[in-house]
């Protein structure tokens, strides 16, 4: 049978790639920072200090970073939990779909935006607002996921190497919360864990 203290503690991060999630980590930290620049180009000295003194200078390059900063966040969310091929697809997209906005943002920003013989304001925003939705609903279902599978409610599966093969144990959140504590030190043996596993596998 396999170590006991294996297979019953709570390891998230169990399989994860540590390069992956430190890059997460850090697409995630430089959106949020993207994001704050962008606010302070608008509100402070700040774009003046970056040169961007022409007409809308500011305006443009403060939107053009918070608009990069905010998919640049949800692809670190899936890029740092454990994610399904569905999930990270679908968030690409819609990162990908925010990517078009910007685009556009850049083309139609300021003289194409609500005034002039061809605007693109309401394009510029639905492609970026559809994006967002996207990628937000699958950063919510791979972070729901997540959740569900390191929170046992209702009945915990665990799977045992019994007699050279591997086997499920479906038990009751009860009995894996003292499980746990038993192969913890905090109450009963591990023995008694082991022979009570052993008797439901031979069941």
């Amino acid at each position: 049978m396999e170590n006991l203290g294996d297979a019953y503690t709570s390891r998230r991060w169990e399989g994860r790639d540590p390069r992956r999630v430190v890059a997460g980590a850090t697409l995630g930290v430089c959106g949020a920072l993207a994001v704050v620049a962008a606010i302070l180009l608008v509100t402070t000295p700040l774009s003046a200090f970056l040169g961007a003194t022409a007409p809308h200078a500011a305006e443009k390059l403060g939107g053009t970073l918070g608009g990069l900063g905010i998919p640049a966040m949800l692809l670190s969310v899936v890029a740092v939990l454990p994610s399904s091929r569905r999930e990270q697809v679908g968030v690409g997209s819609g990162a990908a779909l925010c990517l078009v906005g910007i685009a556009l943002f850049q083309v139609a920003y300021p003289y194409n935006w609500t005034v002039g013989g061809q605007t693109f304001a309401f394009e510029t925003t639905m492609a970026y607002f559809l994006g967002s939705c996207v990628a937000f609903w699958f950063v919510f279902t791979a972070m729901a996921s997540f959740r569900r599978r390191n929170d046992p409610h209702g009945t915990v599966k665990l799977e045992i190497a019994h007699k050279g093969e591997t086997k499920t144990v479906q038990v009751s959140p009860e009995e894996y919360r003292r499980y746990t504590r038993a192969v913890r030190g905090d109450g009963g043996t591990t023995d008694q864990v082991v022979r009570e596993l052993e008797s439901r596998l031979e069941d």
